[in-house]
């Protein structure tokens, strides 16, 4: 049986420390992060726990929209999402950059941005939203929890008739099967060290004729 979300929540910096928490639990064993914060190295964990701050500092900082879901006021998975009409993304701020170098180091802020960079280059031409951070606590993986995430953020970018749909990253094969059966298709490849990063669209929803 899934459990039951009890709340759908739209995030402001209010939720920053809870978003955060969660996005640490859920990506520190993610291979993506692996590479990019170099888990080889000294100093990992502290490394995941200053990107993972610095990404959602500044996008609830800067209101952007984030949901979250919600078991018994506990928050067990989260959305950061970016809007099309955003495109000047917060990689190109000298202050973000800055932060990132003196919080996770030259070696690991330069992979951030090359691989930013090389899965910007995959999105397709037009609007479309896309989902820099998303994740499900590791204590409600398995629960279908996930699958209820996507249900709510598609059903919120639906909103924007203009947008022509949604696109995300993982470098996670199993999450690539999932994301798979809920209709994205792979519309580019990343190569991150032995990562294979995959570049996923969910098409929009196409409005009814009238």
């Amino acid at each position: 049986m899934p459990d039951q979300v009890t709340d759908v929540r739209l995030l402001d910096d209010g939720y920053s420390r809870e978003v955060r928490s969660l996005f640490y639990h859920a990506y520190r064993h993610e291979p993506t992060f692996a590479y990019l914060m170099d888990a080889q190295r000294a100093g990992y964990d502290q490394r995941v726990r200053a990107c993972v701050r610095e990404m959602v500092e500044r996008h609830l900082g800067e209101e952007l929209p984030a949901i979250g879901l919600f078991i018994d006021d506990r928050l067990v998975a989260a959305a950061l999402i970016t809007p099309p009409q955003r495109r000047l993304d917060i990689t190109e701020s000298w202050s973000w950059r800055l932060r990132m170098l003196f919080s996770v180091g030259l070696a690991a802020t330069r992979r951030y941005l090359d691989y930013h960079r090389a899965v910007q280059a995959c999105l397709p031409v037009g609007p479309h939203h896309q989902l820099p951070m998303l994740g499900v606590h590791p204590e409600y993986q398995g629960r279908q929890i996930g699958e209820q995430l996507l249900a709510a953020v598609q059903c919120w970018c639906a909103e924007d008739s203009a947008s022509q749909g949604l696109v995300l990253d993982t470098g996670n094969a199993r999450y690539l099967d999932f994301y798979q059966r809920h209709g994205y298709r792979e519309i580019g490849e990343v190569t991150l060290g032995a990562v294979r990063e995959h570049v996923l669209l969910h098409p929009g929803e196409t409005p009814a004729a009238t």
